[in-house]
């Protein structure tokens, strides 16, 4: 039953938060997808560990946290990982 909903959990999760990067709506909306992914990527990490043959895909999601741990940082991390928002000096063209 636990090995199900995670299994379940992490796809359907990992599909929402594609879905949400896709539509591209802001970067706010797009680092919380990213959230989304991360507990996908805990809960197939947990599922691929615990299955019996599925470590393939622990270590996958092993992998896939860590980068999705990176776009948590750049999309809601300080000052948006670091990156400084261009300004609009008047004279510039937009």
């Amino acid at each position: 039953m636990v090995l199900d909903f995670l299994e379940w959990y992490g796809a359907i999760a990992a599909v929402v938060a594609a879905l949400v990067v896709a539509t591209n709506v802001s970067s706010w909306v797009t680092g919380w997808a990213f959230v989304l992914f991360v507990t996908s990527s805990l809960a197939l990490t947990a599922w691929g560990f615990l299955s019996d043959d599925a470590e393939g895909i622990g270590w996958q999601n092993i992998a896939l946290l860590l980068i999705n741990l990176w776009g948590v940082y750049r999309y809601l991390g300080p000052e948006k990982g670091g990156r400084k928002q261009p300004t609009n000096k008047a004279g510039d063209a937009s």
